[in-house]
């Protein structure tokens, strides 16, 4: 895409949705960081599901820590991977009591040292919870930015480092969250509502599903 299109594409997607946020229910740092390691190869609802009977019970590196690995599996056991994602929790609830006091560091070399936090989910931490202008890119990042022409790239780092360089200043503190409802509500994997979307004449995808909306009800 040309800069006057990328420009007017995130104008669009802003005003369709002028305050995006995480699908994901959390209202601390520790709870955001707990839900993006638990939503790995699963859903944003199952999770929510998951963390509304786990948090009201423990939603601290103390509280997960003293539950356990065996205490937390049967919260997230509807989770898939969840014996992994338990132990995984438990200790990077502990290294957050070691190193930080307990508390979630804006920094990505730390974030990215806790155990099971790897980049996307130091960027969405960065991004959600602290503000930093992060592109986390998932299947919905990497495919909305290949398909649409926004950003091509043969992998998530390389989609990432494209991102970070075409997408206006004004835009990088929501285009994640654009991206990610974009493409799990319109650009979809198997067959995109191209007669829904709002970009739709700016997107280089040439396998565009046919047909026009249907005219809204007088």
């Amino acid at each position: 895409m040309k800069p006057a299109q990328i420009e007017e594409m995130f104008a669009r997607l802003q005003a369709l949705n002028p305050h995006p946020t995480t699908e994901l229910e959390y209202t601390t740092p520790f709870e955001l960081l707990v839900a993006v390691a638990l939503s790995a190869q699963a859903t944003d609802v199952g999770v929510n599901k998951a963390t509304r009977k786990l948090y009201p019970v423990a939603n601290t590196p103390r509280a997960i820590a003293d539950l356990g690995v065996e205490g937390l599996k049967p919260y997230i056991a509807t989770i898939g991977l969840f014996n992994t994602k338990a132990a995984n929790v438990v200790a990077l609830s502990r290294q957050l009591l070691e190193l930080h006091d307990g508390d979630v560091p804006r920094d990505r070399a730390a974030l990215e040292a806790l155990p099971g936090v790897g980049r996307k989910t130091a960027n969405v931490v960065l991004n959600t919870a602290f503000g930093e202008p992060t592109i986390a890119v998932d299947t919905h990042i990497f495919r909305v930015s290949n398909r649409t022409g926004l950003a091509p790239g043969k992998d998530v780092l390389a989609v990432e480092h494209r991102l970070l360089k075409v997408v206006p200043d004004r835009y990088l503190q929501d285009a994640h969250h654009w991206l990610i409802l974009h493409g799990r509500y319109v650009c979809k994997a198997r067959k995109p509502d191209c007669p829904h979307c709002a970009i739709r004449d700016l997107c280089r995808y040439p396998d565009k599903t046919p047909g026009e909306p249907e005219p809204v009800p007088s």
